[in-house]
């Protein structure tokens, strides 16, 4: 479902795959499942699909990446820039798999010269997804607006 949306604003395979896979990881971690077994059942879902090459090559370097040690925002960049849904979705998936505080996961997530704020989004939705928000900071939630209406909302659809 989430890959027939995304083929409204991106043509691409790539675009609307990854988008694909993002939501088979969450909907994976939403029942318990491991974060790394997630992204593997994501790739496996992805490899029936005509043109996934892009996107599974992504994240199979993100897995790859996050085992081999040494998380910094050069390895970070390695990935790529994020300015394409691959590379957004790789190192989200590699900033949360390589880093075991969530502090720490989002930090890396962010702190490179691509797009940050996409890839922010994408290890901040994967770390929700597999903790919640009890392992946020209290210092980063406290200025939230409207963070009892998001969290209803949440609550909601989980």
């Amino acid at each position: 479902m989430s890959a027939a949306c995304a083929q409204i604003t991106h043509g691409h395979p790539t675009g609307y795959l990854a988008a694909g896979a993002f939501a088979a990881i969450i909907a994976h971690l939403m029942t318990g499942e491991a974060l790394e077994s997630a992204v593997r059942r994501a790739m496996d879902l992805l490899a029936t699909y005509p043109g996934h090459e892009e996107t599974t090559t992504a994240l199979r370097a993100a897995v790859l990446l996050a085992a081999g040690g040494g998380h910094s925002p050069e390895a970070v960049e390695s990935l790529g820039g994020a300015w394409v849904a691959e590379e957004a979705l790789a190192i989200g998936v590699y900033s949360a798999l390589a880093e075991p505080s969530v502090d720490k996961a989002l930090l890396l997530s962010v702190n490179h010269s691509g797009d940050s704020d996409s890839t922010g989004s994408v290890c901040g939705n994967l770390l929700g997804a597999l903790h919640g928000a009890s392992v946020l900071p209290a210092a980063w939630l406290r200025p939230l607006e409207g963070r009892d209406t998001i969290e209803r909302l949440a609550a909601e659809l989980a």
